[in-house]
């Protein structure tokens, strides 16, 4: 059984890709999106529970995000989970509807955010440069064991790099567009 496996190596690049775009999605643009809200876990019930478990987030307008609280009762703690959840945002209550408005981002912020988009991309880069080198491996480990030739090693070594370029091509577009969105631009 030859250690590499190409559908294994495609998928573990694509992990990479998705873990980053999961980051990205979760940076504030100064755009409202029910995103922002998915690290949020409110303590309720005697455990703590995804936001998105005991209300429902919308986005009514494209600088407010509503949060509708299912059961009155969670209402302060789902407000204090939002309170301290680091999103600099401030929770308004107005019945069973908490709102909340998307400050403008400034300058500084935008900056730090582009920085962390630049660590998160290459986080991700990292990622897909492991599997490669796994990939790599398996191959050489493959040739000792005489499972493939020298010339198959040579053109599976290719497709192996071609695969890491695609990603780590993917990986920077997601990180520009990114990038633009945050600085504005």
């Amino acid at each position: 059984m030859p250690a590499y496996d190409k559908a294994d190596v495609k998928r573990r690049m694509a992990g990479s890709v998705e873990a980053l775009k999961n980051d990205l999605g979760g940076l504030r643009t100064g755009r409202a999106s029910t995103a922002l809200l998915d690290p949020i876990q409110v303590e309720v019930y005697g455990a703590k529970m995804p936001l998105n478990q005991v209300a429902t987030v919308s986005v009514p307008e494209p600088r407010m995000i509503s949060v509708q609280v299912w059961d009155k009762s969670n209402l302060n703690a789902v407000e204090k989970a939002i309170r301290s959840g680091g999103l600099g945002i401030n929770p308004i209550t107005d019945g069973q509807m908490i709102r909340l408005p998307i400050p403008d981002m400034t300058e500084e912020r935008r900056k730090e955010l582009a920085k962390l988009v630049s660590q998160y991309a290459e986080k991700a880069r990292i990622a897909a440069r492991n599997v490669r080198r796994d990939a790599m491996d398996a191959l050489k480990t493959d040739e000792k064991k005489k499972e493939i030739s020298e010339d198959e090693h040579k053109k599976l070594d290719t497709e192996v790099q071609k695969i890491t370029d695609d990603t780590i091509k993917e990986i920077d577009a997601a990180a520009q567009a990114k990038e633009k969105e945050i600085l504005g631009k």
